[in-house]
Order: structure tokens, then sequence, then C-alpha cells
């Protein structure tokens, strides 16, 4: 898959917005605080559903706009998808396939994206949530309907919460909470569904994550990746990572189980305490976590890794073809091997859009394609020697 044509409306500081871009690397150039970051974050969102940036939609809208569009043309072969969202700032978002309108979590089976940015250190090295959105907009690609799985266990869960605040604010005890069994039933549900399929991608990441790690730093430390989950017993949010991914069979039972013997402690915080929303994704090198073990350099090649893991798990899956790589502002945190290593490892994908502050950052492999954008203004120019190239 590659994207052919970019077009944005009162998208972060674009009032209008129209980029091309190329098979093959694309490399688009600008100081910081000039929009490129913004143009990548418009192309995650149409595979992802969701920002690398933000954790909702309304700072993505144009300030003193309702909403903002993100529209693209994408070429699946010889065949030619139109896919469009609106994003509002109040209300759902809306999307159209083909002109056609269509729900928004249609729109990641069409569009195949993984992204290398710097905030990708925070999937090692920040809190379960970080690792918890990597894994879910993962997911949501390798799974399309797992979009809506999230969402609705995310509305079930605000929906318990209230009642367990109401409970505490009423003094509501035992036979008072007969009302939350019918939320624990959905929660249950939908949850294990989650957990089930973040199982799965943990154990098929493994393989690629040690082949990426090894390829990215020229060295095996043994890369492990498993799931801390909150349904046998522990809280993985408050430090109790007892991971151990030998649980498939028997989730929904600990999930129910576990939710009984926390119910009492909900009350009193007003807060579901269990489910996927509490788990941890637990990184490893060298048989020991990431988060608080690993060098700067491990760390790195542990989220760069995670990425063209993640890249090579949609490349082999999806009839689309290769996702497109986007490496945003990433050269300038690497020394110059992994610069390299990366270049190398990306440049062979079907699509690369790469942003940079400096031009010459960026590896010579991946230096072909470039656009200029300053101040929200997107200028196409080829480098001489590419225009030459391509008479050849």
């Amino acid at each position: 898959m590659i994207v052919e044509h970019l077009n944005l409306v009162d998208f972060r500081n674009y009032a209008t917005a129209d980029l091309t871009l190329h098979r093959g690397p694309n490399v688009l150039v600008g100081s910081n605080g000039q929009g490129k970051t913004n143009l990548a974050e418009a192309i995650v969102f149409l595979a992802t559903l969701g920002s690398h940036r933000v954790s909702s939609d309304a700072p993505m809208v144009r300030d003193g706009s309702e909403f903002a569009v993100i529209r693209a043309r994408l070429a699946h072969g010889t065949r030619s998808v139109l896919v469009e969202v609106q994003l509002n700032r109040q209300g759902s978002n809306k999307a159209r396939i083909n002109g056609s309108p269509s729900k928004p979590n249609e729109l990641p089976r069409y569009a195949h994206v993984v992204l290398f940015a710097p905030e990708d250190l925070q999937i090692v090295r920040g809190d379960p949530s970080s690792r918890r959105r990597f894994a879910d907009q993962l997911l949501i690609q390798r799974i399309p309907r797992m979009a809506g799985v999230l969402a609705d266990y995310d509305r079930v869960l605000r929906q318990r919460n209230a009642l367990l605040k109401s409970a505490r604010a009423r003094g509501v005890r035992g036979e008072g909470l007969s009302t939350l069994d019918v939320w624990d039933d959905k929660l249950v549900a939908l949850g294990s569904e989650i957990i089930h399929a973040r199982l799965r991608l943990a154990s098929d990441l493994q393989g690629p994550l040690t082949d990426a790690y090894a390829a990215i730093a020229g060295a095996d430390h043994r890369p492990q990746l498993e799931w801390a989950l909150s349904v046998r017993g522990g809280d993985p949010e408050d430090g109790e990572t007892d991971a151990d991914a030998d649980v498939r069979g028997e989730i929904e039972d600990l999930f129910r189980t576990a939710l009984q013997q926390k119910r009492a402690k909900e009350v009193d915080r007003g807060l579901t305490l269990v489910g996927p929303h509490r788990d941890d994704l637990i990184l490893r090198v060298r048989d020991l976590p990431v988060k608080g073990y690993a060098s700067h350099g491990e760390s790195w090649s542990v989220a760069l890794a995670l990425r063209l893991a993640s890249a090579e798990l949609l490349r082999n899956e999806s009839p689309a073809g290769d996702p497109v790589l986007i490496l945003d502002d990433v050269f300038a945190e690497l020394d110059a091997d992994r610069r390299r290593r990366l270049a190398s490892l990306t440049s062979g994908y079907e699509q690369v859009i790469v942003t940079a502050a400096v031009e010459a950052d960026i590896p010579e492999v991946l230096h072909r394609h470039v656009v200029h954008i300053s101040a929200g203004t997107i200028s196409d120019e080829r480098t001489e020697t590419a225009k030459d190239g391509d008479d050849d």
C-alpha cells in the first residue's frame, strides 16, 4: 500500500494542505514547529484512529474550527481507494470510503501505517498506558474490528466507574450493588477478548522482535515481551508485575473472580481496578526489565525493534502489501550506526516517509524525493540529483 495524495482541511496548523507522495522514500524537511509532523500524524490517524501525540481528537482541529478533514488516496496494487475522516470537536467523527458514508473504524482496513517517532522511547521507559496504546493501535491495524471492541470496552468502563463513584458517595455496599453485576458481565466479555488478542499479538511479535533488535543493535540481548495481567490478582498499574502468559484458557474466570475480590476496594476508590486498562506489557533485554535497567542505547534499540517487528507482522499478514513506514524526526535522535542500520532495514518497503529538521540527517539510501515545509506551506521540490536519476 502507498499513500498517493494527502489533503487536509483545518487540521492542526493547516487551513488547507495538499501533499503528493511517491513510491519509495519521501523526505519532508522543515524547521521544528512548521507542520511536517502534522502531516505524519494525519496519515497515522487513518490507520490507527488515534494520534501518537495526544489522547483526544480535539487538539488536531485547527483553532477556530469545529472540525478537521483528513482525506487520502491510497493505492493497493492497481486499485485506488479514497478514504476520508472528519474529526469533530464535539460529537462522533464521520468517515467516507470512495465517497460513501462509512464508520470510522472501517478505515484501518484500507490504511496500514507504522510510525517511528521520538515518543517511542516512552513505550519502553514510560508508564503502562504508553505500552497499552502501542499494542492497541497495532491490534486495530491487525484486526480492524478491534477498534469497535476497544471503544465498547472504554464506554462500559466509564459507566461502571460512574456507578462505583455513585455507590461510594451514597455509602452503598453489599446487596445494594447488584446492578454492578450487569456491568461486570459486559466488562468481562469485552475485556477478555482484548486480553486474548493482546496475548496473541505478544506471542506473534516475539520472533520479529528478536530479529529486528539484533539487526538494530548488532547484538543478541534476548529481547522478550509478555503481559502482566491484572486479572491474575495483582495490579500492574501499581507496580505489581507478575507477568505470565500461560492463562489463555482461563481469562474469563480469572477476570470475574478478580472483580469479586476487588469489589470492596473498587467502591472505596470509585475506580475499576481489574481489566486490560490496568495491564502492562513487560519488556526485557538480557533477562532484565528494560524500564529501569536498560541503557539509553538499548532502550532505543528496543523501541525501534518494536516498530520494525510491527511492520514485519503487518507486511506478512496483510493482503494490501507493505505498510507505509513513517520515520518522524527519528534520525536526529540516533547515533550514526543506528541511523545507518535503520535506514538500511526500512529502505526496502514500498513507501517510506521521513521527516527531518536537517536534511543532512537523512541517510543517502532514503534521500530521494524531497518536500520542504515552512509555516504550513508545502513546497514540492525534487533535487537535481533525483531529477537526473529519474531520466535514466
